[in-house]
């Protein structure tokens, strides 16, 4: 690279336009959207599309919502012939959409290009040729009058082959290709030349497009070159004002926006930014950032995923996993903090909300995502994620605590392993960490306490392993889980306390079970987590105190303790919570 690119690459000249409007204007409507797909994206292909994708293509945009669709460029192969001829002899247009196609200004082309459209209800037919000074200079040789003329000559052809189609409504568009890097003087001489040929009325508009070619200049330029030619161009109120931005830069959305604030009325582009080079301006941003602005894009794109698979087919090429709204991690928090933010605002929100979210500026849902891949855990993943994604996936509501102590062991393997972690990773090891499955089987009786230990209220018997000990215990208690661990203290030696407990139930009616979490004083200074599952209440809390103990691995029964309590024959069944 150059230390003094400026010797080859001059810097854009600035429009001197000192009353500028657009930096103040909001925008409140959706524009007219043309969709380019079939034509501009089409040709940008490793391999153009066959009659079968173009027809897929163009139905899901129809579906979409799309009123006017740039179908091909008919003169440039019998493919793109054919596929216009197919649209209109099988009625496949609805009555409300506008098919547009393309052709250079050649009269050959523009002849054929007439041709394909014979018997269509409605047209828009889009007439181009280039007009920037390097293009006159070293492509065309020909000066500005030369421009100007065969600018006037083809659109006079125009005028005059569709007066012999009546049966059409016709409306003419055209482009001054590479506008973006062409004076803006000549600019308006040569579309105003057009329109003075064409005559549009205010009841009868053509459309004067006005391309960023190639992208030369900051999107605020492109912007100041908008609003001139909106305050300069001849006919005005004739002519419905188009902008095709390309990405050059990587700021098309950006220009798109701008030119529409500073005048234009239409956007052309393509899904996702399919196009020539580094694309064509992203229809899908400038539609749902205008929907996360409050104003209705009239486009859906509430199947998101499914246009994106079939994007993906007919173009043969992927979008991108970051790619803005529609990539398979754009709702994707790996950050800890991030996640914690993200799990508390879900928490606070109530239905009926305004979208308020932290580092998600839409909600998945309205694209028809689900939130099941807002969090997902890596080695930059905190507690909040780990913990979302096990409550939304699985239900569980870890206490603040239990986050800490699990997260540190999920931190453990993502550290030893570098990979991410899926929601069904993390339960496989919370099952493995807790012992949720392999917590040994647990019989117990509780009844009513009689006699000397009638203060205590109840009375436990319990029969189940621990740690590989076969542990008999009987307890008395002001309930079952005090009982529980009166009696373990009794036949254990030990001095095992609560410090805290917490109960939920997981889904409904006969598939509902209940969840335990009960964090366990085992010795002074070493405190720690069992959690519980079963569909009666008591016995999830009787598993999770056993969790928790087979999790501290400190039971080592003396040997005259062990086997101290008389063995008792009863199973949960018996048990009531």
């Amino acid at each position: 690279m150059m230390n003094s690119p400026a010797s080859k690459y001059p810097p854009f000249k600035p429009v001197h336009l000192t009353d500028r409007t657009w930096p103040d204007a909001v925008l409140t409507q959706a524009p007219i959207w043309l969709s380019t797909d079939l034509r501009d994206g089409n040709q940008a292909l490793i391999e153009p599309m066959d009659m079968a994708r173009k027809l897929r293509m163009f139905k899901m945009l129809v579906k979409i919502g799309f009123k006017e669709i740039e179908v091909g460029f008919p003169s440039a192969s019998q493919i793109e012939f054919d596929f216009v001829r197919q649209l209109i002899e099988g009625k496949l247009i609805p009555d409300d959409v506008t098919i547009q196609v393309l052709t250079q200004a050649r009269e050959p082309l523009i002849r054929r290009t007439f041709d394909s459209l014979r018997g269509a209800r409605q047209a828009i037919v889009h007439l181009y040729n280039a007009t920037a000074p390097v293009m006159r200079r070293v492509v065309l040789g020909m000066d500005e009058d030369a421009i100007v003329e065969l600018a006037v000559v083809n659109a006079a052809l125009f005028r005059d082959l569709a007066a012999q189609q009546p049966a059409t409504r016709w409306i003419f568009q055209y482009s001054p290709e590479m506008f973006s890097g062409t004076e803006l003087e000549f600019s308006r001489r040569v579309v105003d030349a057009v329109t003075e040929v064409w005559q549009p009325t205010p009841q009868h508009k053509c459309i004067v497009n006005l391309p960023s070619t190639v992208e030369h200049s900051t999107p605020n330029i492109f912007a100041d070159m908008m609003e001139w030619m909106h305050r300069h161009l001849a006919r005005r109120d004739s002519i419905v004002l188009s902008v095709h931005p390309h990405n050059d830069r990587g700021t098309g959305t950006a220009t798109g926006e701008f030119a529409l604030m500073a005048g234009a009325d239409r956007i052309e582009g393509c899904l996702f930014g399919n196009g020539e080079r580094t694309g064509n301006l992203d229809l899908v941003n400038v539609a749902l950032n205008l929907y996360t602005q409050g104003v209705s894009p009239e486009l859906d794109f509430s199947e998101i995923d499914e246009i994106r698979r079939t994007v993906e087919h007919c173009n043969q090429l992927p979008v991108h996993p970051r790619h803005p709204y529609v990539g398979d991690l754009v709702y994707t928090s790996f950050s800890g903090s991030h996640q914690d933010a993200i799990k508390k605002a879900f928490a606070a929100r109530r239905e009926g909300d305004v979208w308020d979210m932290p580092y998600l500026p839409i909600d998945p849902k309205d694209l028809g995502r689900s939130y099941e891949a807002v969090i997902r855990v890596n080695s930059q993943s905190g507690k909040g994620g780990i913990s979302y994604l096990l409550e939304s996936e699985f239900g569980l509501e870890l206490p603040r605590r239990l986050q800490i102590e699990f997260g540190h062991a999920v931190q453990a393997v993502m550290d030893a392993s570098g990979k991410e972690l899926t929601a069904q990773d993390l339960w496989h090891m919370f099952e493995r960490e807790y012992g949720i499955t392999s917590v040994a089987a647990l019989r117990y009786q509780v009844m009513e306490a009689h006699g000397a230990a009638a203060s205590h209220g109840v009375e436990l018997l319990a029969d189940f392993e621990l740690c590989g000990h076969s542990l008999k215990l009987q307890g008395q208690g002001t309930g079952p889980i005090d009982a529980f661990v009166q009696g373990l203290n009794q036949a254990t030696g030990r001095s095992v306390r609560i410090l805290d407990y917490r109960q939920h139930s997981v889904g409904a009616g006969a598939d509902a079970r209940s969840v335990a979490y009960i964090e366990l004083c085992i010795a002074e200074g070493q405190t720690l987590f069992g959690v519980g599952m079963d569909t009666n209440v008591v016995t999830a809390s009787l598993k999770a105190i056993v969790s928790g103990l087979q999790r501290a691995g400190v039971l080592a029964l003396p040997p005259d303790r062990e086997n101290a309590v008389p063995p008792v024959a009863v199973s949960s069944s018996n048990a009531f919570a």
